[in-house]
């Protein structure tokens, strides 16, 4: 057992581990600096986020032991969980800020829908592994859409928008290596369209409306509707070189930043860390990007490649997505920079695709 258990560690992948861990320790000391400013003596958030980062490294050792294919043949009942799930936090759910997505367990908010991405991720890579798609492409397009559509559905009616276009991505990006013909792209995009305007004037509430516009016209309100925009561009570009140092960033101590600790992160790292410490931060991104790249040919496993591809996309979508909106170039939609930002749920379900992108190198060394 203990030389299993050796072995195991052996094949382990410490680049990608260190990787992860280093990008965690970055948005603890920021969390760190910014409970500084709020002036609580507790530091509550700081340790409930290093209470997270144990529990996401010990998700992660534990489902690098799961077998990837084991995830693969109970792939309709991980999928069922997930509808299941979704349905019950519309019921049984708690409200925060107009949403309702959280569980409480334990004091703790649970959010589920970080977790339903790791299923539909699974699901569709067994999906498109097993489908004899070239054959008959317009119909496991149209069974794949309704499977993914039918989750975005139920977390819209939350309603998350910002979670709904990760899913959505989702399924694209699995369209995309799978290597369906343009003509299918082109149906998405018109599709779309017309679903955004309708939503537009049916659908969409005043601050959502509001967003867009924002995002448009980021400084026609700086006070206003742009004001998490403007502050979060001022911090960034106050940092310069090497930043004004850990607890010393005005925008965030000062309150002016807001949301910091979740999805105004990156400004705060910008701000005290500068662009040295920014520049490190995109390393440790592009060593787990790149070393995810490097070992998928060594893998055997249609699935597998899939899981991989999607879990490393996801991660890197949603980095892009928290910097295009600090940057403003992306309207402010509420999603979490990858291992950085406070938030149980998003923290531990990263640190859970880490772990099973572990185990798929790990067999495919054995």
């Amino acid at each position: 057992m203990l030389d299993r258990i050796k072995l195991h560690f052996q094949k382990f992948d410490w680049l990608i581990f260190s990787s992860v861990v280093l990008l965690a320790c970055f948005g603890l000391v920021e969390i760190y600096s910014v409970a500084l400013g709020q002036g609580g003596g507790d530091f509550l958030n700081f340790r409930k986020q290093l209470v997270f980062i144990f529990g996401g490294v010990g998700l992660l050792v534990f489902f690098s032991f799961i077998d990837f294919r084991f995830l693969k043949s109970i792939h309709r009942y991980i999928y069922i969980g997930a509808g299941l799930i979704l349905i019950s936090v519309l019921f049984l759910g708690q409200t925060i800020k107009g949403t309702k997505g959280w569980f409480s367990v334990f004091g703790l908010g649970i959010q589920p829908v970080e977790f339903v991405k790791i299923a539909l991720i699974i699901f569709l890579g067994w999906f498109f592994s097993n489908a004899s798609f070239k054959t008959r492409p317009l119909k496991y397009f149209i069974l794949s859409g309704l499977s993914t559509f039918f989750l975005v559905f139920l977390v819209l009616l939350q309603p998350d928008f910002g979670s709904s276009l990760l899913l959505i991505f989702i399924w694209i990006f699995m369209l995309l290596i799978t290597g369906f013909d343009k003509k299918y792209f082109l149906i998405i995009f018109l599709s779309a369209a017309v679903i955004f305007s309708v939503a537009w004037f049916l659908l969409f509430k005043d601050y959502q409306k509001q967003r867009v516009m924002t995002f448009l016209q980021p400084t026609q309100n700086s006070l206003g509707s742009g004001y998490n925009s403007s502050q979060a561009m001022i911090a960034i570009g106050s940092g310069g070189l090497v930043g004004r140092g850990v607890g010393f960033g005005s925008q965030s101590q000062l309150k002016f930043l807001p949301e910091a600790q979740t999805d105004f992160i990156f400004a705060v790292v910008s701000e005290e860390l500068g662009f040295v410490g920014s520049s490190l931060m995109f390393l440790f991104y592009g060593i787990l990007l790149f070393r995810c790249l490097f070992l998928l040919n060594k893998i055997n496993d249609d699935f597998a490649i899939f899981f991989v591809l999607g879990g490393v996309g996801l991660i890197f979508v949603e980095m892009f997505i928290n910097i295009g909106m600090n940057i403003g170039i992306v309207p402010v939609v509420g999603i979490a920079l990858p291992f950085l930002s406070y938030g149980g749920s998003s923290i531990l379900a990263n640190f859970v695709i880490i772990g099973i992108i572990e185990n798929i190198f790990i067999k495919s060394k054995t």
